[in-house]
């Protein structure tokens, strides 16, 4: 099992960017990425929905003889891990709210909190539950920002669009005065460097992608996952192809990779 791959999913792109930092960590491991294009964006789904698609998903790579699955994708994790976790108990299952959650709280020290991400993790309420479980001091103040993963998937980076709704978004009264902000979706990592100078370098940016990462090798390595291939295989599917994801994959990898259309819902 030591060498199998690590399976990742999203709903999109968004998971690119744990794939990518993993990548960074675990240079001899092969992984398995699902891009669920067809259903995205997952944070406007039904919760029976969502769970629905990623059980789906993780019973798929769990069939690709995976050792390790991430959910990587904020709505999915919010909604679905503990669905997931009921089905699939011999591989680690992880997701990327409980380590950024495990970081805040180690100290406290933290005062007010914002949390952005899709309707569907933001209705969870899970950061302020699990944040306010070991830190009640902590003010988490959340708003839905559904309209920034879609952003992110048709490539609108870097311009006067994405800067217009970035600042209609953070300028919302639920977001006044926080110190701290959680980007609660795997796509915002991808429009970090927007976020951070509409707050003039001024404000605390946690990006879920490294910290998740880190969780997960450190996992890995503790339970003697850690693979030593000479040369890992990059395999990526889509439920639905889209030239925004194969341009994505390409530039987070370099390497050439293999994209494949699978629709495992027929």
């Amino acid at each position: 099992m030591q060498d199998n791959p690590i399976g990742i999913f999203d709903s999109g792109i968004g998971g690119l960017t744990i794939a990518y930092s993993l990548k960074k960590l675990l240079p001899n491991q092969s992984f398995i990425y699902f891009g669920d294009t067809k259903h995205l964006p997952y944070g406007e789904k039904s919760e029976k929905a969502i769970k629905h698609y990623s059980l789906k998903i993780a019973l798929f790579l769990k069939s690709k003889n995976c050792k390790a699955i991430v959910i990587a994708c904020n709505s999915a994790s919010a909604v679905a891990y503990n669905h997931i976790i009921k089905y699939i108990t011999d591989i680690p299952i992880y997701n990327v709210i409980d380590p950024v959650v495990e970081m805040i709280i180690k100290d406290c020290t933290l005062k007010e909190i914002g949390v952005i991400g899709t309707k569907a993790t933001i209705d969870s309420g899970i950061y302020k539950e699990k944040i306010n479980q070991y830190c009640s001091e902590i003010s988490v103040k959340s708003h839905p920002t559904p309209l920034l993963a879609p952003m992110v998937e048709e490539g609108f980076f870097d311009q006067e669009i994405s800067r217009s709704i970035i600042k209609k978004y953070l300028t919302h009264n639920s977001l006044k005065n926080i110190s701290t902000l959680i980007l609660g979706c795997t796509h915002y990592p991808l429009i970090k460097d927007e976020i951070i100078k509409f707050y003039n370098n001024q404000l605390n940016v946690i990006d879920s992608s490294e910290i998740v990462s880190q969780s997960i090798f450190e996992d890995l390595k503790k339970s003697k996952l850690i693979s030593d291939l000479e040369k890992p295989t990059y395999h990526f599917i889509v439920s639905n192809y889209t030239k925004s994801f194969e341009k994505s994959a390409h530039f987070f990898f370099k390497e050439n990779i293999k994209l494949e259309e699978l629709d495992i819902w027929v």
